[in-house]
């Protein structure tokens, strides 16, 4: 089923089309909306994850406007209530503000009413209790002014986006063998020296199916990782056992370059300075994954600490690894004999024990052995013959009698 869709996708797209990532490198989707009903007033809901989300030049230029807008728009009114009240063309009148005798007197009345700035020349009255109560409405709405934006700016240098940037992957992921299995792996480490609190990775797959009638399905399937809750104090890397079950058991090397999906890996954590959660992502081609390459390692032991070199974050090795897929590995592995097993070693079909030879002999020699009589000589035993009655006196005939016995030189022939 998946050649299939692989076949309309490319009567579709066209066999040399560039393939647009689903993730960008940077963690950012690569997905435009369209026609979403009544969106300028999701922004204004929402207005304040809205400001959090823009750009820094366009949130200066709407709390620049929001101050300018304000003193304008309470300058006008001080100016309306001068004219209605006659300060502007009586100068002898009483007036409802002091020294505002024109617009440009009212507008500065109102930015130093704001910004509480209080030069001492110009200021109210007990004639008018309308522009008592503009001040005071005036005043109210500069204090939730201020504190809008003090917490949009806060917010903003907080955001989760600037601390991801601390976090950073691999620039590419690398296949190679670990304990005898293919796995595919790749790097996570954090810039910054304060530790994070506790962290999850996570990887998926995502393949994209564009059918002739023009439908799009993204499918997702995840990756079993083998140790997913992590500690980020040095760089680590982040392992997935290719085995049966993973989406990635039955490619080899050939079906990798050939294939049309994305890895889309995350890394979820706590920042222990301000305990807010935070999550760096990036994807990687098939292209970027490189089969039979090893991460270099980039932790070294002193004295005194650990040393960490991030030259080497990215930096690989080659390695002997088969093109196989995982699946025929297992397969070969499972069909070549063990060691403990081999003719070589097997006791049943030792030339020693075999039916069909005759024991080697023991290469100890014999004691009976005609070898071993070359060696040993055979001793020479004297026997002299005592008489039982008196063994203090003898006779010159027993004396002739004393004769030498001597062992004969084959000892296993029997005596005559």
């Amino acid at each position: 089923m998946p050649n299939q869709y692989q076949s309309v996708q490319k009567m579709e797209n066209g066999p040399g089309q560039k393939r647009h990532r689903y993730i960008r490198k940077e963690g950012h989707c690569n997905v435009v909306f369209r026609h979403v009903p009544e969106e300028w007033l999701l922004f204004v809901t929402d207005i304040f994850t809205t400001l959090v989300e823009i750009r820094w030049r366009v949130m200066f230029l709407i709390f620049a406007l929001s101050y300018i807008l304000s003193w304008l728009f309470f300058g006008i009114l001080f100016w309306v209530i001068a004219l209605a009240h006659g300060d502007i063309q009586d100068l002898k009148n009483e007036p409802c503000v002091y020294e505002v005798r024109s617009f440009t007197a009212a507008f500065l009345f109102s930015l130093e009413t704001q910004t509480t700035i209080g030069y001492g020349f110009r200021g109210m009255s007990e004639n008018c209790m309308v522009a008592i109560i503009i001040v005071t409405i005036q005043d109210v709405i500069s204090c939730f002014i201020d504190t809008f934006v003090i917490g949009i700016v806060v917010a903003k240098m907080a955001s989760a986006r600037k601390r991801a940037q601390t976090i950073g992957f691999s620039s590419c992921a690398v296949v190679n063998l670990r304990d005898g299995h293919l796995t595919l792996s790749w790097r996570v480490g954090d810039f910054r020296r304060n530790h994070l609190v506790e962290g999850t990775a996570r990887a998926q797959i995502v393949r994209s199916t564009v059918y002739a009638s023009g439908k799009l399905d993204v499918t997702y399937e995840d990756l079993l990782i083998q140790q997913s809750e992590i500690v980020l104090v040095t760089p680590i890397t982040i392992c997935h056992r290719i085995e049966q079950g993973s989406p990635l058991y039955r490619m080899s090397l050939a079906d990798l370059r050939k294939s049309d999906f994305e890895l889309v890996v995350s890394f979820t954590y706590t920042d222990d300075s301000t305990g807010m959660l935070h999550q760096t992502r990036t994807s990687y081609s098939p292209a970027e994954i490189l089969w039979g390459q090893l991460f270099q390692e980039m932790i070294r032991v002193s004295r005194r600490h650990y040393r960490v070199d991030y030259n080497l974050f990215n930096q690989t090795a080659k390695v002997l690894v088969p093109e196989v897929s995982a699946e025929e590995y297992e397969r070969k592995k499972l069909l070549q004999p063990s060691p403990r097993h081999s003719p070589r070693h097997s006791p049943r079909h030792s030339p020693r024990t075999s039916p069909g030879h005759s024991p080697r002999p023991s290469p100890r020699p014999s004691p009976r052995s005609p070898r071993s009589n070359q060696h040993l000589k055979p001793p020479t035993v004297t026997v002299e013959l005592v008489n039982d009655t008196d063994t203090n006196v003898t006779s010159p005939r027993e004396d002739q009698l004393k004769n030498k016995l001597t062992l004969p030189e084959n000892p296993t022939k029997p005596e005559m």
